[in-house]
């Protein structure tokens, strides 16, 4: 069984994206949830919760902030709420949420989720003897990591197969820091995702690394976004069934449309039909429908392990 996950930016996009066929909605709000495509809120996230229920489809929440002490002493609401809700899943990378999650008796499943430090089977299954029932993986590990980790992992892990790559996230304010510096007026610039800013390498000046700043501090993405689509059919023979596709900067239908595609990539696999045209068609139209000013690539998938520091 192939899972497909998707963010989802409003309540519209997340029936499109059920009756595209996917298996689990991921969502968030502003204060819990990291770089996420929309900050909905509370109302929101019981609306979809529903909707996705009577679908017999999941929702997994993201609660993988970088939790401060402030944040700690206002987490207890949240969680509560999300486990009247009824959410199946929540996404966790702050070990102070799992302690509270344990302490206090909460019955909500938890998927670990620390981002780029989620590297080896070791760790996944460390966190799966702490409860948790999947974990997210980093970003950048290559397929020779892959084929080892998936034979000794306990849970399901989540692998990326279409959208941006976090590579930096600092709390504090850099976009901010860096308008002052030049003495620009950040409000006329703007900071957030929509102000589509990039910066680049010194010495290589074709480099487009997308940033920007929220609440959270800044986040910096990879020069490539990911788009695996040929690669599916050998994830797939590994083992790997756990596919999320992240929005944060294809929005709207344009993302549904792309989600729609690995769909049709899921089903042909499982009917044995996703041969090399299939998978050069697919991967065309993803690359079609993929925001203009944005590469893809396959990430780190190709590298040679060694190749990275």
């Amino acid at each position: 069984m192939i899972k497909i996950i998707a963010t989802v930016e409003n309540l519209r996009q997340a029936e499109e994206l059920l009756d595209a066929g996917v298996d689990q909605l991921n969502i968030g709000e502003a204060e819990f949830g990291l770089r996420t495509p929309a900050a909905l809120s509370y109302d929101e996230i019981a609306k979809i919760t529903v909707l996705a229920h009577q679908r017999q489809k999941t929702v997994m929440v993201a609660v993988n902030a970088l939790m401060h002490v402030e944040m700690m002493e206002k987490i207890k609401s949240f969680l509560d709420f999300l486990q009247k809700i009824g959410v199946d899943q929540i996404s966790v990378g702050d070990a102070g949420v799992i302690f509270v999650l344990q302490r206090d008796g909460y019955t909500l499943p938890f998927v670990y989720d620390a981002s780029t430090l989620v590297t080896s089977a070791r760790q996944v299954n460390f966190w799966a003897e702490q409860g948790a029932v999947g974990a997210v993986l980093a970003r950048e590990l290559p397929k020779a990591e892959l084929e080892e980790l998936i034979k000794e992992v306990k849970i399901p892990v989540e692998l990326l197969v279409y959208g941006a790559t976090v590579i930096h996230h600092s709390k504090r304010p850099l976009l901010q820091n860096y308008f002052n510096f030049i003495k620009t007026d950040s409000q006329k610039e703007g900071k957030n995702r929509e102000a589509s800013h990039f910066i680049s390498e010194p010495k290589d000046e074709q480099t487009h690394y997308s940033i920007f700043e929220d609440r959270h501090g800044t986040h910096i993405f990879a020069n490539d976004d990911v788009n695996m689509m040929t690669e599916l059919g050998s994830l797939f023979a590994m083992g790997f069934e756990t596919w999320k596709l992240d929005g944060i900067f294809t929005r709207d239908h344009r993302f549904v449309e792309i989600v729609a595609l690995f769909v049709e990539a899921k089903n042909l696999i499982l009917e044995g039909k996703f041969d090399f045209q299939a998978a050069t068609r697919l991967d065309e139209a993803v690359r079609k429908m993929h925001p203009f000013g944005r590469t893809v690539s396959h990430g780190f998938y190709d590298y040679d392990p060694t190749q990275i520091k």
